[in-house]
């Protein structure tokens, strides 16, 4: 490898890259809802309100960087953590997700950066929908393809091997937001639908981890959609009681209060006026929300 600062140093990234590299073939584990320990997952908070991760496998110490924007900021938490940055992962080309790209590939010259296209500043390591790869030795993280917000969206579900009752965690960029989705800019309500569905197929258990703190909006917003959903205002309690909302919903709770996964709900379909066609009312859904002012 290229690092030559250290010794130490080499050696982990020889390590990580033959770890990074390794293709899983076993099938994914399910976990337990009533897990009260989550893998570590550290939320980085940057720009006004984008949010980069550290993605921690604990035996190892060794760690990946989700939507590196602020390379100093994840460095300093990295270095908080006691934790070595060995990769870096992509949800989107959007310069607030991947805008820090750059800045980590001159850092940690031979580290892979996984993203969906080559769109993807710095990209070594192009994936696709279920192509999976590790983390250290014992995160497994598998790719969703969900094109939509941009076409090269990519959702990472990840598990810890080595904790099998933990529930699992997803990254889903600006996919999907607790309580809302991204906007369309490079699909349709289509592929969203189709997009958020296939999020849906996780576990209820699995956590997730969005690219922006838009929490309290999407509440606001789905409490005009859905207004007797005793659930959405559990979301509303929720964005109101934490300046940190993500981590704190799971994909059973999208479910049960995000209007974008709800387009069978009675009381969604009075609000868009539309029946039958699911795309077509997250499509309404998604004009309404661009629209509103609450």
């Amino acid at each position: 490898m290229l690092w030559k600062k250290n010794l130490l140093q080499g050696n982990l990234i020889r390590r990580a890259a033959t770890t990074h590299l390794r293709v899983v073939s076993q099938r994914c584990r399910t976990f337990s809802s009533t897990a009260s320990i989550r893998m570590k997952i550290v939320p980085v908070p940057v720009r006004e309100d984008n949010y980069a991760y550290l993605l921690v496998d604990e035996p190892t110490n060794m760690a990946a960087v989700v939507d590196p924007y602020d390379i100093p900021k994840v460095q300093a938490a990295a270095n908080q953590l006691g934790v070595s940055l060995i990769a870096a992962i992509t949800t989107h080309h959007h310069f607030d997700h991947s805008g820090g790209n750059e800045v980590f590939a001159s850092k940690y010259p031979g580290a892979p950066i996984y993203g969906g296209s080559d769109k993807v500043p710095k990209l070594t390591n192009l994936v696709k929908d279920k192509d999976e790869f590790v983390v250290g030795e014992n995160i497994r993280v598998r790719c969703l393809a969900t094109p939509c917000h941009t076409q090269d969206s990519i959702c990472y579900y990840v598990t810890d091997m080595a904790k099998t009752s933990q529930p699992g965690g997803v990254f889903t960029g600006d996919t999907l937001f607790i309580g809302g989705c991204g906007n369309f800019f490079e699909g349709t309500g289509e592929e969203m639908h189709t997009a958020l569905s296939y999020l849906g197929t996780l576990p209820d258990e699995t956590v997730t981890y969005v690219g922006h703190e838009y929490t309290a909006k999407n509440a606001a917003f789905a409490m005009t959609v859905e207004p007797t959903n005793a659930d959405i205002s559990r979301l509303y309690r929720t964005a109101r009681e934490n300046t940190i909302t993500t981590g704190r919903s799971t994909i059973g709770d999208e479910k049960l209060w995000n209007v974008f996964m709800r387009p069978h709900s009675e009381e969604v379909k009075k609000a868009t006026g539309l029946t039958g066609d699911e795309s077509a009312i997250v499509t309404k859904l998604r004009q309404m929300k661009n629209s509103f002012k609450g």
